[in-house]
This record gives C-alpha cells, sequence and structure tokens, in this order.
C-alpha cells in the first residue's frame, strides 16, 4: 500500500523508533513504525515490499564537498549504509522502492540547503536505478513521517508554522559592588 497508515492497521502493540539526525534504521518486524521530524533535512523510505524490509535514514546535507567523510549526516554516506544493511538483511536490490520526504525551506534568511538536499536525493536514485514512488518534498513547513518499514506505508503530517518571537536585547547588569569578578 502507497498510501497513509490506516487508523485500523495501527495497533496498540506497535512498537515507534524515532531515527534523529543523522541516523538510519531498518526493520523486517511489521509491528515497527519509524518516525522522525523533517525541516531541511531528508528521509529516505526504502522499501522491498515482497521481502517485508525497508528502512528510513535523516540526513543533513547532501554530500561531503571535501570528499571522503565517513559521517551519516551527509545523504551520500546515508544512502549507501542504509541500502548496505538492507541488502545485507535480505531485501533485493531490483525490489527495491524509494519515498522522499522533507528538504523545507524553514527559514527565509539562509541558504537553501533543503534544495540541495532534494537533488541529492532525486539525483541518487535516478543514478542507481531506484524508482521514486512518491515524494513529499520542498515547501516551508516541517513534516513528520511514521514509516511502516515491513509494507512502505507511510503516513505524513505537516507540522504548523509557528514565528519564533523576535529577539529582545537584555540590557547588562551591573555586579553589586561586593562581588569579586575573576
Amino acid at each position: 500500500m502507497n498510501g497513509p497508515i490506516p487508523n485500523a492497521a495501527r495497533g496498540p502493540r506497535d512498537r515507534t523508533v524515532a531515527v534523529v539526525q543523522g541516523e538510519y534504521h531498518i526493520s523486517r518486524d511489521p509491528s515497527v513504525v519509524l518516525s522522525t521530524v523533517l525541516g531541511s533535512c531528508v528521509s529516505a523510505c526504502i522499501y522491498d515490499a515482497d521481502g517485508g524490509i525497508g528502512g528510513l535514514n535523516h540526513f543533513l546535507l547532501p554530500g561531503d564537498e571535501r570528499g571522503g567523510s565517513a559521517e551519516m549526516k551527509y545523504g551520500s554516506m546515508a544512502m549507501e549504509l542504509l541500502i548496505n544493511e538492507m541488502l545485507k538483511a535480505g531485501a533485493r536490490r531490483t525490489n527495491l522502492k524509494v519515498k522522499l520526504y522533507g528538504g523545507g525551506r524553514i527559514t527565509a534568511g539562509l541558504s537553501d540547503i533543503g534544495a540541495k538536499n532534494i537533488d541529492f536525493a532525486r539525483g541518487y536514485c535516478r543514478r542507481e536505478g531506484f524508482p521514486v514512488v512518491s515524494e513529499s518534498l520542498g515547501g516551508t513547513q516541517a513534516r513528520r513521517i511514521h514509516f511502516r518499514p515491513s509494507t512502505g506505508e507511510v503516513r505524513l503530517t505537516l507540522v504548523a508554522q509557528t514565528q519564533a518571537p523576535k529577539e529582545r536585547v537584555i540590557a547588562p547588569r551591573k555586579p553589586a559592588a561586593d562581588v569579586t569578578l575573576f
């Protein structure tokens, strides 16, 4: 099923596993739901529905421009490690399908790293021959995803935009006369 995880399909015995920035997780357990929250980061939900196995990564940057970094914060490493772990666990490369999420431009005043992450993720899948069967990328809102790796089902929630309060300058206090500063 490529749509959302129906309420009836989520049981009381489901176990949610949080995947944070720079991590990935795979599972074939039908009760496992992988969860993450994305701003400019991107997650790839990759699964082999025939084999009943899947995984999710969460990367911050498209690639290490210096080359050769083994840090999971980079998409190039996050994709390779996730796919290799899935193949070692029994997934078949020819059965792998991908769903992509994230890459939002959450802060307008900063560079658009989300767009770079999106370009990387799409390009990687295209180069490696993995079909992207669905995506929710870009925009200005954060996303929360819940992914059932054994089936490929995803429930996507857009996180409401919030406006942080404006920064206010706090006047420094004068030290008390009897305090000695070091």
